[in-house]
Formats: C-alpha cells, structure tokens, sequence
C-alpha cells in the first residue's frame, strides 16, 4: 500500500473520530482545506461516499462505517508487521508498551521495570496506568502489548495468564495495642473503625466494599483517596486503619498489619494479552521475568 493511501486511511479515521474536519485537522496539524481534499480524493478513489457532511457533524455513512472498520484493521497490522521486522530476538534493543491498574505500581511495576531494564537496556518501555476495562480495550486496539489486572470476565479477544494471588489485609501505621495483635478483628469491630480508604476508581475499593456488605457492615470512612502513596502517608500519621494489598505493607516497615476473621477475600492477578498477536521478544522476556519475580517473591501462586 503506498504511503499516499496510509494518510488516506489515517485522514478519514481521525474524521471519524472527532466527528469534525475542524478538530480532526488540528489533531493532525494540517490545514482542513487539505484534509477536506484528501478525503474527497480517498472517497473517489473506493467509488463511494464514505462521510454525511450534512449535519451539524460529520459521521460515517454506512458505507463508511464497513470502510473504516476493515481500515482500523489493516493498520493495525501493518504497524503489528512494523514491530515483527524491528524485533531483535537477542533483545540488544526492542519497545514495550505496558499497561497496569493502580494498585500494582506500589509494589509490583517497579521491581518488574528495574529488573527488565537491568537484564536488556537496549528495551524501551512505555508504561501506562490505567482502569481494567482500559487496558482490555487498549489490548484490542493493538495499543498495548501486555497488561496486568485481576481476574474477571474479560472479553472476547483478550488471553488472561494468572501470575498469583493477591491477598489484602488491614494495616494500622502504629505498632497495633497487644490485644489486637491477639485476637483477630471480625467484621463488625472493624465498623467500629474510623477508616482511610482507595477511592472508587480503584477495582479494589469495590473488593472492600464487597466484604462489608457480605458482613452487614457500614464502614466509617473518614479518608479516601486516589493515591495508594498518600493513603499510607496518611495512616503512618494518624490513628486511622485501612485495607492494602499485603505486598504493599511488607514493603513498608512502618505499616503494622492487624488480623480479621474471615479474612478479606483473595483475588488472581493475570497479565492480559491480546489473543492471536504477535509477541515480541521483549513481551515475551517481561512474561518470563514477571513469573520469576513472582517466584522469587513468594507471593501466593494463582
């Protein structure tokens, strides 16, 4: 295919997406005139007409609609046909582009990051955090190559590999009272708790959230936030008690875990691929090097 026809097809995706010459031209820093006239030249060259310029913005016609489904397609081939041929199998260079929800950048990211590039330098690496239901969607826009996540209903398209099994726990900054540490907590004297907890934009806020209505309890929340880091900051400073994944308190010698009865329930971890794609050197060096660490670190096998 000819470089002609590559912008062709990049021109009327941008369209499509803003909705808007206007827009789409700014995104791609040309002047609209020419993405106008590129696009007409495109619409001539398949022999129909690919955008309804009639209303207050622009949309793909049926016909367009088959277009750019089959065109988002074969670009992502071609680009997936791009990296086959830069991969080195020796991995002396190569690029990664990596996706994680939050909670695995406090304790997981980096280690897996230092420990990559110590092994192969040449390897760049993009690395994302972002929601579950991001990555599945990144995955299959072929934007990513790996990403790290729970365990759910994914969708069709996406191959989960379970890494391990994280389990959380309930951390106090101080060292706990003596009776405490002795008896577990139930769920009900955790209610009693004045609590700092991950907001709801985190998959594991709605984990603990879960515990507690199973055990009929409404928590007292004094504290959320988005941020793992100010949350143990937070509770290393104050009286209040909060729910982390176990490997986070272990890196933290300033974290005192308490026990509870039952225990919060346990969730798989899985990297995320996109079915079918290709695997570069790279991904398959961090999907190697992601089941040692986890080895290494003893963390529960899935």
């Amino acid at each position: 295919m000819a470089a002609l026809e590559l912008r062709h097809l990049r021109y009327l995706l941008a369209v499509a997406e803003h909705g808007s010459f206007t827009r789409a031209a700014e995104d791609l820093h040309i002047s609209q005139p020419t993405l106008s006239q590129q696009v007409k030249q495109l619409e001539r060259a398949v022999g129909v007409q690919l955008l309804d310029r009639t209303g207050r913005t622009v949309r793909l016609t049926d016909a367009g609609e088959i277009y750019v489904h089959h065109a988002q397609r074969a670009l992502r081939d071609l680009a997936a046909a791009e990296r086959a041929v830069l991969d080195v199998a020796d991995l002396s260079r190569g690029h990664l582009r990596l996706a994680a929800t939050p909670t695995f950048t406090a304790y997981l990211i980096g280690p897996l990051v230092a420990e990559l590039h110590t092994r192969h330098p040449g390897v760049t690496l993009d690395v994302k955090e972002m929601t579950q239901d991001r990555i599945a969607s990144r995955l299959l826009a072929d934007e990513l190559d790996l990403g790290i996540a729970f365990h759910s209903a994914h969708p069709p398209g996406i191959t989960a590999t379970p890494l391990f099994t994280e389990t959380l726990g309930l951390v106090v900054g101080a060292v706990p009272p003596a009776a405490d540490r002795a008896e577990p907590l139930s769920p009900r004297d955790l209610g009693e708790r004045q609590l700092a907890l991950l907001s709801g934009d985190f998959a594991t806020r709605g984990h603990i959230d879960s515990y507690f209505a199973a055990h009929g309890v409404r928590p007292r929340i004094a504290v959320e936030s988005n941020s793992i880091q100010a949350l143990t900051e937070i509770v290393q400073r104050t009286s209040l008690a909060t729910v982390l994944p176990d490997a986070v308190t272990h890196d933290h010698p300033r974290l005192s875990p308490l026990r509870l009865s039952p225990d919060l329930p346990a969730r798989t971890v899985s990297l995320l691929r996109r079915e079918h794609a290709y695997q570069s050197a790279a991904a398959r060096a961090f999907t190697r090097l992601t089941r040692e660490l986890v080895h290494s670190r003893g963390y529960p096998p899935a």
